[in-house]
């Protein structure tokens, strides 16, 4: 019969997951429903996806569904075929979602009553990360919390629910998916640092409801962010005013976490203060806003009338990066260039000039990347170092392969 219909979604959408499996556990929680659209966007990111049930998961969640879902026919029990074993050797990573207190305590107490945790234990016996879901209620999972980290166990990273209602429920499945790939092509690389990212623009005020700014959306610097975060990092993200469409879902989970601290501001000056006060002891810290870099010299009260006509002198705004005291400064800059050769230029002597680390330097005025765009295109100048070329992608993406290249100048290491 060849290859399953629902194979057909793989690698349709961006991602990087090409080539890569990632073992799927579905436990018995309430929110096993959502195992469907978590396996689909996984396969649309180019992953292929192999389920594996409990017993009571499968109550909830027929197997069939998960085997037109995936392709695969999960596994609901381990025969003489040791599944579990194959699987582990054969994928990157493991995802339990939802993950229940029952299996999240036999991950950590070393039981395997069930295909889930059999599975995982092989898992984390290779050295590969399982990444863990929990849905459950609020004392439920305070006690897993305390368990886990009493106890202690390597490879398992548990994803921080979303607590509402008393409970804990899984993060939204856009977020998920993207902490599964971070995880799965590079591990937790950042866990221990502290970063810091601007993101989106500023506005200066003309009168009581006008105002300076740019299309900035803030897209790249929340991408910065979250991958950050999703790699280890507990992230502070300083920003104005956000147009991130369907990823506002994940800025609202985001934002709701311990290891994710959201500063909103709207002027240049305030994100200054934010940047003066929260960049010391900050490890790297991202410069992706666009601050605007003119305010009027004098604001109107109330609303000046559309029929008069009307004069502004404008006057300089703060530096925001130059309030910056992290460890490691990567600073953007949008210039017109004709070619990468152009635009790599232009970035190293914006590294002489601004005095950061890191330049990162886009094309301005073309559609297809920068400002009000999903995509972007880079060139990245690195002091002391190489310039390296992030091709035009998108910026989810773009925003992995820079945070590569900022940890491997704050610690020295292979990347690619």
């Amino acid at each position: 019969m060849g290859l399953h219909p629902s194979l057909s979604i793989l690698g349709s959408r961006p991602g990087m997951l090409r080539g890569e499996c990632i073992v799927l556990g579905v436990t018995g929680g309430a929110a096993a429903y959502k195992a469907v659209d978590l396996a689909r966007l996984l396969m649309r990111m180019g992953a292929r996806v192999y389920p594996v049930m409990t017993r009571t998961a499968c109550s909830l969640v027929g197997p069939r569904l998960l085997h037109w879902a995936t392709g695969f026919e999960p596994v609901t029990e381990l025969t003489g075929g040791i599944e579990h074993i194959g699987l582990a050797h054969e994928c990157s990573c493991m995802v339990i979602a939802p993950a229940t207190l029952h299996t999240l305590m036999e991950v950590v107490e070393g039981l395997a009553s069930s295909p889930v945790s059999a599975t995982a234990h092989e898992f984390l016996g290779l050295g590969k990360p399982v990444i863990a879901a929990p849905s459950m209620h609020g004392g439920l999972y305070a006690e897993a919390l305390r368990l886990v980290r009493e106890r202690g166990c390597g490879g398992l990273v548990v994803v921080e629910p979303l607590l509402e209602e008393g409970k804990a429920k899984p993060p939204p499945v856009e977020a998920l998916a993207w902490i599964v790939e971070a995880v799965a092509l590079r591990g937790r690389d950042a866990s221990g640092l502290r970063v810091l990212v601007t993101a989106g623009p500023t506005r200066e005020y003309i009168d009581s409801v006008r105002f300076i700014s740019n299309p900035s959306t803030g897209l790249m610097g929340f991408s910065l962010a979250f991958e950050a975060y999703a790699r280890g990092a507990r992230v502070t993200l300083i920003h104005g005013p956000l147009s991130l469409g369907v990823l506002d879902t994940v800025r609202r989970y985001a934002c709701s976490v311990s290891g994710f601290t959201c500063i909103e501001v709207e002027s240049t000056d305030e994100m200054a203060e934010a940047v003066a006060s929260e960049s010391p002891g900050t490890d790297i810290a991202f410069h992706a806003a666009a601050p605007a870099d003119f305010r009027p010299r004098r604001r109107f009260e109330g609303k000046i009338p559309s029929r008069e006509g009307l004069v502004l002198e404008l006057e300089r705004t703060r530096s925001v990066i130059g309030e910056s005291r992290a460890r490691v400064n990567v600073a953007f800059t949008a210039k017109p260039a004709s070619s990468l050769e152009e635009l790599a230029g232009i970035a190293r002597r914006r590294l002489e000039e601004l005095g950061v680390d890191i330049v990162a330097a886009n094309p301005a005025g073309r559609g297809e990347a920068g400002f009000a765009s999903g995509m972007n295109e880079l060139a990245v100048a690195v002091r002391g170092g190489a310039t390296w070329f992030i091709p035009l992608t998108g910026k989810r993406l773009a925003a992995r392969r820079l945070l590569d290249v900022a940890l491997a100048y704050y610690s020295p290491r292979p990347y690619t």
